[in-house]
């Protein structure tokens, strides 16, 4: 007998369900978000498994590791792209984990890509970066908008992330404004620093792959 399980994973449990091959439940139970727990709930339905779903939410890693470190096939379902099935769910479903299981046992199950243990913590760090540069275009523009409305001129971003202190108390004349000024410029240069450490350590550990160089 050929067993599926899908895992709807919440911020602090999930919900484990477990179909056969007629999409007969087998198992359907509420466990906190402890690795030891889900394995316990899994273990009896090991060797028929064919495959455990865990969507692919915000917290996911530990689950998925923890699962793929015991030997279990683990599918990660693209929340975005099973969309297009929700009409197979049942209206009497309760909980998501039956239907990935019963996407799984179709074969139609959308999957995201698990990326490698080793090297995800880089991933996210270049996420991080993602994040800061977004934090230091809105100062940019901030201070463009800024140096607009006030007096009329039109600074490009990269001539702004080169203004120091002092030209900023000559750009303004009173005090509020230098002030605010000085702030956002403070910030933006505070992050081009963080900005910069973050391509240095990233450069550091890894190369650009030949395929992906520019000529």
């Amino acid at each position: 007998m050929e067993t599926y399980a899908g895992i709807d994973l919440h911020s602090s449990n999930n919900y484990i369900g477990i179909i056969d091959g007629n999409d007969n439940r087998l198992y359907s139970k509420r466990h906190e978000n402890r690795i030891e727990a889900v394995l316990k709930a899994l273990d009896p339905f090991k060797k028929t498994l064919r495959g455990v779903v865990v969507e692919s939410t915000y917290n996911w890693y530990w689950l998925v590791d923890g699962l793929q470190e015991q030997g279990f096939k683990v599918h990660l379902a693209n929340p975005s792209a099973i969309q297009t099935y929700s009409g197979l769910k049942h209206t009497d479903d309760k909980w998501d984990s039956f239907w990935l299981a019963h996407l799984l046992r179709l074969g139609i199950l959308a999957q995201g890509y698990i990326y490698p243990k080793e090297i995800r913590p880089v991933r996210d760090l270049l996420r991080r970066r993602l994040l800061f540069v977004k934090q230091r275009t809105a100062q940019i523009l901030s201070l463009q908008s800024m140096i607009s409305r006030v007096l009329g001129l039109d600074f490009s971003g990269s001539s702004i992330k080169g203004f120091n202190t002092h030209f900023i108390e000559r750009l303004f004349d009173t005090y509020h404004q230098r002030f605010t000024a000085e702030k956002q410029l403070l910030t933006i240069h505070f992050l081009d620093g963080i900005i910069s450490e973050i391509e240095t350590e990233v450069n550091r550990r890894f190369s650009l792959k030949k395929n992906f160089k520019c000529f």
